[in-house]
C-alpha cells in the first residue's frame, strides 16, 4: 500500500499535509474533505501526489486538493496550484490530457410531466444527433484551413458559422474564446486526430443528461438563470477529445527532453514541467489555449444537435422551447490570475485539473447577467443520483485561489468498476428508478456506474463547508447519453 501523507485538521472541512511530510515542500498541501470522504482516499496515491505538487518550483501556498480528489496523472484530479509568473512552472500533468474538458447546462421550459411521455424518443434522438464513444466520428469534418479558425476562435467560430446562437458566447467562461491560443504551436498529429471529432462527446465520464430540476436552493439567483422547480435541463460534459490529449503528449514529451538536457531531476516524473517564461512553456500555453477553443467549439456545434433533437422529438422550433444556455465551465485549464498571495496581489498562472473556477460577486470574470450573485459552478453526480448548480464565494478567493470540485469524483477506477459491475445490473437499476440509458458501449455503462463514484451530496457539502461554493439548484437525471 503506497504511503499516506499525514493529514492534520485545520476545521471540520479543511486538512492539511504538513511542509515535513515530503523532502522538498515548498508550501504545505491542502485538502478539503470531512470525515465521510476521509476514507476514499486513504491508501490511493493522491495526497502523496498532492505533496509531490508543493516540491514544484514557484508555488504558491498552499498546494491544493477539492473533495472529489482522486489520483491522475502527475497532479491529482481535483488539484489546484497556483505559481509565479517570474519563478514558476507549467505542468501539463497539472492541466490534464482532455484539455478544458468542461460542463454546460441548457435550461427548457418543458415540464419533467411534459417531457417522461416522450423521454425515451428524445434519449434516441440526442444519441442519433451527438456522436459518442471511444474515438468517435462523426462530427463536422474540418479542412486544414479550418481547424486554424476553430483553434484560435473557439465557440466564436461555430456560431458564426450558424451552430448556435450569439447570446449563446456571453454566458461562457472566456466568452467561449480563449484569445492567448496560438494554432501554429499545435502538432500537425494534434490536428488530425482533431478534424473529424468536432462536435463528438467521446467516451469514458462524458455524458448528455436529460436533468429536471428537483429542488431550489437559493430562489433568487436560481431565477436570474432561468432554473425553476420540475423544470427540465441538459447537462454536457465533453472537451478537446484527441486533439487536447495530443497536445498533452507532445509537450510532456518536449519538457521531459528539456528537464533532462538540464540534468534536473523531479520527485514525479509525471510533474513535467517547464519555466512558465521559457519557450517551451510559453508555446505549451497557447497550444493549450489552442486545444482549449476546440473544446469550447465542440461544446457549441454538441449544443446545436442538442436543440435538433429536441425539435425533432416536439415539433416546434428550439427558440419555442427556450434551450438556452445557462452557463459553460472549464476544468482542466491553466490561467493567468489575480490574486491575493502574501501582503500583496499579484498575477499567477493557476493550474486547475479536476476543478474549476468558483469566483464571487464583482469579478470582471463573471458574465454581466451573474455578476451580482457570482460565477455558476456546475458539479456532475453520477448518473444515477444528483448534479448541482452552485455559485462561488468571496471566501474561495482567500481559500482556494477563486476555485472549487468539478464533480463528484471516481471511487473505483474504470477498470475496477468494469470489473466490480455488470451493464444488466447497473440499466436494471437505473430503470427502476426511471432513468433511460444510451450508451455506445456496454464499458461505457459499468466504466461510469453510481458505485464507482463518490457521494456527490457530501461532496457539495464540503465546498459549501469550505465556504468556496453556495447551493442554488438540485438536478435529478431523467435520461443519460454515454460514450
Amino acid at each position: 500500500m503506497p504511503r499516506v501523507p499525514t493529514l492534520v485538521p485545520l476545521d471540520e472541512f479543511t486538512f492539511e499535509i504538513p511542509m515535513t511530510e515530503q523532502v522538498g515542500m515548498r508550501v504545505p498541501g491542502r485538502l478539503f474533505s470531512n470525515r465521510a470522504l476521509l476514507g476514499a482516499v486513504q491508501g490511493d496515491p493522491s495526497l502523496q501526489q498532492l505533496a509531490n505538487v508543493a516540491t514544484l518550483p514557484g508555488i504558491q501556498s498552499p498546494a491544493l486538493a477539492m473533495p472529489d480528489i482522486h489520483f491522475g496523472y502527475g497532479f491529482p484530479v481535483g488539484g489546484v496550484a497556483a505559481f509565479d509568473l517570474a519563478e514558476g512552472v507549467v505542468s501539463p500533468g497539472g492541466i490534464g490530457y482532455d484539455i478544458n474538458c468542461g460542463v454546460r447546462l441548457l435550461r427548457t421550459n418543458l415540464t419533467a410531466e411534459e417531457v417522461t411521455p416522450k423521454l425515451r424518443a428524445l434519449i434516441d434522438a440526442l444519441y442519433h444527433e451527438v456522436p459518442s464513444g471511444v474515438g468517435s466520428k462523426g462530427g463536422v469534418t474540418l479542412t486544414g484551413s479550418e481547424i486554424d479558425e476553430v483553434l484560435a476562435r473557439g465557440a466564436e467560430w461555430a456560431v458564426g458559422r450558424g451552430y448556435g446562437r450569439r447570446e449563446d458566447l456571453a454566458v461562457q467562461e472566456e466568452d467561449g474564446h480563449h484569445r492567448a491560443a496560438e494554432p501554429n504551436a499545435v502538432s500537425d498529429p494534434a490536428r488530425k486526430r482533431g478534424l473529424r471529432q468536432l462536435g463528438t462527446l467521446g467516451s469514458g465520464n462524458h455524458f448528455l443528461e436529460v436533468q429536471r430540476v428537483d429542488e431550489v436552493f437559493y430562489p433568487e439567483f436560481a431565477d436570474v438563470l432561468g432554473l425553476v422547480r420540475d423544470r427540465v435541463v441538459v447537462m454536457l460534459h465533453t472537451g478537446s477529445r484527441g486533439l487536447g490529449h495530443q497536445v498533452a503528449t507532445d509537450y510532456i514529451q518536449t519538457m521531459d527532453a528539456r528537464l533532462a538536457n538540464d540534468g534536473v531531476t523531479l520527485v514525479d516524473r509525471q510533474l513535467s514541467c517547464a519555466p512558465i517564461a521559457s519557450s517551451e512553456g510559453r508555446r505549451y500555453l497557447g497550444a493549450m489555449a489552442a486545444a482549449a477553443n476546440f473544446a469550447w467549439a465542440n461544446r457549441q456545434l454538441i449544443t446545436d444537435g442538442v436543440r435538433r433533437a429536441f425539435r425533432r422529438v416536439f415539433e416546434r422550433p428550439d427558440a419555442e422551447l427556450d434551450l438556452s444556455v445557462v452557463y459553460d465551465i472549464a476544468h482542466n485549464m491553466a490561467k493567468e490570475e489575480e490574486h491575493r498571495v502574501g501582503d500583496g496581489r499579484r498575477r499567477v498562472l493557476v493550474h486547475r485539473k479536476g476543478a474549476t473556477r468558483a469566483f464571487p460577486a464583482g469579478r470582471d470574470e463573471v458574465p454581466a447577467p451573474y455578476r451580482a450573485f457570482g460565477q455558476p459552478v456546475l458539479i456532475p453526480g453520477d448518473m444515477g443520483t444528483a448534479s448541482y448548480v452552485l455559485v462561488g464565494l468571496p471566501t474561495s478567493m482567500e481559500r482556494s485561489f477563486g476555485s472549487s470540485c468539478h464533480g463528484a469524483g471516481r471511487l473505483l477506477s474504470r477498470h475496477a468498476a468494469v470489473r466490480q459491475f455488470r451493464y444488466e445490473e447497473v440499466t436494471r437499476a437505473l430503470s427502476q428508478k426511471g432513468i433511460i440509458v444510451r450508451s455506445a458501449s456496454r464499458e461505457g455503462v459499468t466504466e461510469e456506474a453510481p458505485g464507482a463514484y463518490k457521494n456527490v451530496e457530501e461532496v457539495v457539502r464540503v465546498a459549501e463547508g469550505a465556504g468556496l461554493t453556495r447551493r442554488v439548484v438540485r438536478l435529478t437525471p431523467m435520461g443519460v447519453v454515454k460514450g
